[in-house]
């Protein structure tokens, strides 16, 4: 037996019980999810992380997109309205494509 104890996809139970194999879980609460949540997002950036290749890597961006999307409707929102937060702060501040690495700042 291989225990987890982590959030899973919504058809990981039925998958698992259609190769003939029995699992046991429990539906969480509000607390008990944002944490799990908060956990699965570490989870699934490390494994971005450690991805070997694009298709690895892209593979894991699309698991921290799910991710983004509860974590937005857990806040009481849409994807939609995160990325039109994203698209402000991209006009006011930028993004990331300059790659610049900020070294210090002297007062």
């Amino acid at each position: 037996m291989t225990v987890y104890k982590k959030l899973v996809r919504d058809k990981i139970p039925e998958i698992i019980k259609s190769t003939g194999k029995k699992c046991s879980f429990k539906i969480l609460n509000n607390d008990e999810y944002i944490k799990a949540l908060q956990s699965k997002s570490f989870e699934e950036l490390e494994e971005y992380i450690n991805s070997k290749n694009n298709d690895e890597a892209i593979e894991e961006l699309a698991d921290l997109l799910e991710i983004i999307h509860s974590l937005a409707e857990y806040h009481g929102t849409s994807i939609k309205k995160v990325e039109e937060i994203r698209k402000r702060k991209l006009e006011l501040r930028g993004g990331f494509k300059d790659k610049l690495f900020l070294i210090e700042v002297k007062e």
